[in-house]
């Protein structure tokens, strides 16, 4: 009898290491992205272990509206429903909102959106890296960016026309939106912020301080994933650095972030975003690939992205 249990036991624990490894195996991740000047369109990197990545090489998505027709700075969301979700700043100065599509398999896209926002904010400057967040707890979209609006608040180093803060909308079906609301008044110029949750009403921020000479990235936390965020650290980035996106992996968060100033693009691991450990080595960054964010997908949307025909022709298709 106790030999049968434990060859039961060895049986089970095999076949919970075996739906591990499988369950494992069909992750992946896509990173958004641009290449300077920004006028072509959404390009994405792919990796199955998020340490590596790999440019797909193609324009998936081709800017045609805002004043400039730019596409910097693209933030993509998956919903609940497998709908991928996508904004972009679509320029640098002039504008007050920014751009909207969606797709389901991420090569057919629905028409380009310009979403306007802070309309009742006339000498708004700019509307810069629109992120997207989901929020599990409210089934809602989250979209942040940072804005100047001239003489709002203290103007500290900074010249008024860059004294910038954090926004947000938030929306169910990105047909009806929020009123535009004030997000995160650090006390100085702040763009680049990225909602992270860590568990059950624990929330972090992760920022770009955009004071000079900081220039660097900072987080905050709290509760409820609109905020408000305190406690804003010490910096963990060197200066002149900006655009950071997160992805969990195992226990551990990944940070990637854009080392301006050193020309290159860099990765910090923490686990519990108060210790930093730079992992950059351990990375594979394709050349030109500039700010965008990390999305957890399966590797079927990877190989329908590197095999294009797979999602027209036949499903059963074999595609190496």
């Amino acid at each position: 009898m106790m030999n049968g249990m434990k060859r039961t036991y060895r049986l089970f624990l095999l076949f919970g290491l075996v739906v591990t490894f499988s369950s494992c195996a069909k992750k992946g991740y896509l990173f958004t992205s641009f290449h300077e000047p920004a006028n072509e369109g959404l390009r994405m990197l792919y990796s199955y272990d998020g340490y590596k990545w790999v440019d797909l090489n193609k324009i998936y998505l081709k800017p045609e509206i805002g004043k400039q027709k730019i596409m910097r700075d693209p933030s993509m969301v998956q919903g609940p429903d497998g709908v991928f979700h996508l904004v972009w700043t679509c320029g640098w100065k002039g504008e007050r909102g920014f751009g909207y599509a969606s797709s389901k398999d991420l090569i057919h896209w629905s028409e380009q959106q310009f979403i306007p926002v802070l309309q009742n904010e006339p000498t708004t400057v700019n509307v810069w890296a629109p992120e997207l967040f989901y929020d599990e707890v409210k089934k809602e979209f989250i979209i942040i960016w940072a804005s100047t609006i001239p003489y709002r608040f203290a103007k500290g180093v900074e010249e008024e026309e860059n004294n910038h803060r954090m926004y947000a909308i938030t929306t169910k079906d990105f047909k009806t939106f929020s009123e535009a609301k004030l997000f995160l008044d650090p006390g100085f110029s702040v763009i680049d912020a990225v909602i992270v949750k860590k568990a059950t009403e624990d929330y972090v921020l992760v920022l770009k301080d955009n004071t000079r000479p900081n220039r660097n990235l900072k987080v905050a936390s709290s509760k409820d994933a609109l905020g408000p965020y305190t406690g804003v650290s010490e910096a963990f980035s060197g200066k002149l650095t900006e655009g950071p996106t997160v992805v969990k992996l195992g226990k551990d968060w990944l940070i990637y972030y854009d080392a301006y100033g050193e020309k290159r693009y860099a990765a910090i691991k923490t686990s519990d975003f108060k210790s930093f450990k730079d992992v950059s080595a351990e990375t594979v960054i394709p050349e030109g690939h500039k700010h965008g964010t990390i999305v957890p997908v399966s590797r079927k949307v990877i190989k329908r992205l590197r095999h294009p025909e797979f999602i027209s022709g036949s499903r059963k298709r074999k595609v190496e």
